[in-house]
Formats: C-alpha cells, sequence, structure tokens
C-alpha cells in the first residue's frame, strides 16, 4: 500500500468531499474549513481544516461562534497531518478538552481475511430495526461504560432513511448481546469505516472483534467498496495490524462544550 497516496485520497474523500450522515445533517465549506452540522444528538464538527500559522486561531474563533449560537457542542477531528504544527495547542487555548487519541488505520479489502466465523455459541445478528438498535446500545453501555443512546438514535435515523449507507451488527450468546458493531458507507467512495466493535468483559479474547471486523468486509466489498478505515485506540490497533491494517496517522477529538464555558 502506497501510504501517502491512500491518505491523501482518505483526505479527499472522507474529509474534503465528506457526505452527511443522517437526515437533517449538512456538510458545508466555511473557506478553509469543511464541518458537519446537524441535530443535537447528530455528530456536530469539524471534518477538514487547511489552515496556516496567519488565519488558524480567527477559523477557530468562527466555528466556536457558528456552532455555540445554534447550541451545539461540537468535535474538531484534528490529524496528526494537519496544520499549522501547534494546532492542538491553538484548540486547547480557545477552550476545547482533548479526548484520547487514535490511530488512522487504513486495509485493503482483498487483502484481509473475510472467512473469520464467531467462536462457538455466539451468532451474529444483522441490526435492523429499533429492537436491534436497543440490543446495539445495551452492549455498547456494557462494553464501554457510555451513555450510547444518541449513537443509537443516529443510527435509527439512517436505518429508516438511508439504509444503503449503514450497516450493524450485534454479536449474541443465546439471547444475550456480548458484542456490537457498525459500518458506515457512501456510494462511490473508496473507503468503508468501521465503528464501534465493543465487546462485553468476560467475551473479550474469544475472536468476536475478528468475526466483527470480517463481517463487515464482506459487506463492504459486496457494496464496491475497496479499503476499511477505523480510529483505532491502543486496545484494538495490535489486532488490527496483525490482521492487516496499516497505520496512516493519528487522530484526536477536540470537544467544545458551550455549557461548560
Amino acid at each position: 500500500m502506497d501510504h501517502a497516496a491512500v491518505l491523501a485520497r482518505y483526505d479527499r474523500q472522507m474529509r474534503q468531499g465528506a457526505r452527511p450522515d443522517g437526515p437533517g445533517v449538512r456538510v458545508e465549506r466555511d473557506g478553509p474549513v469543511v464541518r458537519q452540522t446537524g441535530p443535537a444528538h447528530a455528530w456536530n464538527g469539524i471534518l477538514w481544516s487547511g489552515l496556516g500559522a496567519l488565519d488558524a486561531d480567527a477559523a477557530i474563533a468562527e466555528q466556536i461562534r457558528y456552532f455555540t449560537g445554534r447550541g451545539l457542542a461540537f468535535e474538531w477531528k484534528a490529524y496528526g497531518h494537519d496544520g499549522p504544527a501547534d494546532l492542538p495547542g491553538r484548540l486547547l487555548a480557545a477552550g476545547f478538552t482533548a479526548e484520547p487519541a487514535e490511530t488512522l488505520m487504513v486495509a485493503d479489502i482483498d487483502d484481509l481475511p473475510l472467512d473469520t466465523p464467531p467462536p462457538d455459541g455466539v451468532t451474529l445478528r444483522p441490526v435492523t430495526d429499533a429492537a436491534g438498535v436497543r440490543l446495539l446500545t445495551k452492549v455498547h453501555d456494557r462494553a464501554f461504560g457510555t451513555d450510547s443512546s444518541r449513537i443509537g438514535r443516529r443510527l435509527l435515523d439512517q436505518l429508516t432513511t438511508t439504509p444503503d449507507e449503514v450497516a450493524a451488527v450485534v454479536a449474541m450468546a443465546g439471547d444475550t448481546p456480548v458484542s456490537g458493531a457498525r459500518l458506515e458507507l457512501s456510494p462511490g467512495i473508496g473507503f468503508a469505516g468501521l465503528w464501534g466493535g465493543g465487546t462485553v468483559e468476560g467475551w473479550r479474547g474469544k475472536g468476536i472483534y475478528r468475526a466483527l471486523i470480517a463481517h463487515r468486509a464482506k459487506i463492504a466489498a459486496e457494496r464496491g467498496h475497496r479499503y476499511l478505515q477505523v480510529d483505532a485506540s491502543e486496545q484494538s490497533r495490535p489486532v488490527l495490524e496483525r490482521l492487516g491494517f496499516a497505520p496512516l496517522t493519528t487522530t484526536t477529538p477536540y470537544v467544545y462544550e458551550p455549557s461548560a464555558r
């Protein structure tokens, strides 16, 4: 894989040319910034920026005015190769809070093992309706220790309005959900995105995570996508590397909460 070429393609397709990911959502270009804005339960934030040392602070201030004027918290998704070099410090100085950094990893689907079944006693159930979404959010709450209700609402919106652009799956041990994951797809785009992939304690290390990746990779391949991309945590990065994913850059969410100012 030509890492530089794939990263440039990722920036062009997934960031500069991003498409709305749900009803009521817009992607807008505001000078050197591409942002997504929508309802409060949607993902609101900065997808791409092409900033220099002279215009960065003004652009940051303008995006704060834009989102806070709508009463929205938002995320500035900063990548390791974004400029200027001191962008992270400028965001922190402007009142953003940094969340843990992740690694943008990409794999050519043709290079991935697609015949990885779940372990004995576990079945994979596609998520297609509100009942399936409830199972997914339940397992995410347990796996990540966070409230996944907003993710569930966004997923249900997508399943209802643009079902060809999302797929989700829950791993079931009998009647109990033990893992779940999502796949986001945009027709005509080379990349499909892996999200979620949380497994509850007691079921980790049994191969469920790998089975969920293979399951989603097959869907992406069937819909004409070449690459899978994922923002990998430190826990999932080693597994992904063993499967054939390559690190391209880092990505760090910087979150601005108007209510905290």
